[in-house]
C-alpha cells in the first residue's frame, strides 16, 4: 500500500481517510494533501459535518515521519517540515463546520495534535496515546497550544515528561481529549454514524458561529504556530537528536 490521503462524501457528510504502511504517520507530502481535502470539504455545500479516519484497525496516527525526520539537514528544511502540522491545526481550526475524529488505534506524536483539533472524538479502548517528542530530543511545541487547549496544562505537561509511557483511552477520555471511548470498532463506527448525523442536521449558521465559541483566543495561532516550528526544528538538528535519529 502507498501512503495515501482521500476525501468523499456520504449524503452530507464528508469524509477524510489516510493511510500509511508505516503506521499511518504523516510525511509532508501527505499532511499538505490531507490540508487540500479540508479545504475541498470546506467549500463543499453539501457537507455539513467532516469525519476524520484512518487506514486499517491498529495505529490512528504515528505522527510526524520519522523517516523524513532523519533526512532534515538545514533550519529551513526541518522548519517546512514541522510547519505541515501547524498548517493542518490551523486549517482544521478555521473550518466553519464539526469535525469528529474517529480514533481506531494508538496516537503517537503530532497525531494527538490532530486528534486535539477535532471537536468531537470517538475512540476505541485500543486507542492509547504517547507524546514521545522528549525522547527524541524535540518537544511537542508546534502542537502544545492545541492539545493543552483541550486537555489543559497539567494534562499535557504531564503527558510530555511521560515520553516513554502509553496512556490509556481511559486517561484521554478523563482528560477531555476523547469525548467518549468503545471497545468494540462496531460501536465505534455506529457512533461516529450516528454523532455524524445528528451534528449534520443542525443549521449551519449556529454550527459555525458555535465552532467561532469553542476556538475564541486562537486568533494568534498562524504566528504562535509558526515560531514553535521553528523550535523544534533548531532542536531536530541538534546532534543529540540526529544521534537519536539515526539510531532507530
Amino acid at each position: 500500500m502507498e501512503a495515501y490521503v482521500k476525501s468523499y462524501r456520504e449524503i452530507n457528510i464528508g469524509i477524510v481517510e489516510f493511510g500509511n504502511p508505516a503506521g499511518n504517520s504523516l510525511p509532508i507530502k501527505l499532511l499538505k494533501a490531507f490540508k487540500s481535502e479540508l479545504i475541498a470539504l470546506e467549500r463543499d455545500s453539501k457537507v455539513r459535518v467532516i469525519v476524520i479516519k484512518s487506514y486499517g484497525n491498529r495505529s490512528f496516527c504515528g505522527g510526524a515521519s520519522l523517516a523524513e525526520m532523519k533526512t532534515l539537514q538545514t533550519l529551513e528544511e526541518a522548519t517546512a517540515f514541522f510547519m505541515g502540522i501547524a498548517d493542518l491545526i490551523n486549517t482544521l481550526r478555521k473550518l466553519t463546520k464539526f469535525v469528529i475524529g474517529r480514533i481506531q488505534g494508538k496516537v503517537v506524536g503530532g497525531g494527538i495534535g490532530l486528534v486535539a483539533a477535532c471537536d468531537y472524538v470517538i475512540a476505541c479502548s485500543q486507542a492509547e496515546i504517547k507524546l514521545s517528542e522528549l525522547s527524541l530530543g524535540i518537544g511537542p511545541y508546534v502542537i502544545e497550544p492545541v492539545v493543552s487547549r483541550k486537555i489543559g496544562t497539567t494534562a499535557f505537561n504531564q503527558l510530555s515528561l511521560d515520553a516513554h509511557q502509553w496512556k490509556t483511552a481511559e486517561w484521554s477520555e478523563s482528560k477531555g481529549l476523547y469525548n467518549v471511548v468503545y471497545e468494540e470498532l462496531e460501536e465505534l463506527d455506529k457512533a461516529v454514524h450516528l454523532n455524524a448525523k445528528r451534528l449534520a442536521n443542525y443549521p449551519q449558521k449556529a454550527v459555525e458561529t458555535l465552532r467561532k465559541l469553542h476556538w475564541k483566543e486562537t486568533d494568534q495561532w498562524e504566528t504562535l504556530l509558526s515560531k514553535n516550528a521553528v523550535i523544534t526544528a533548531t532542536l531536530a538538528l541538534e546532534d543529540a537528536t540526529q544521534n537519536i535519529l539515526k539510531n532507530l
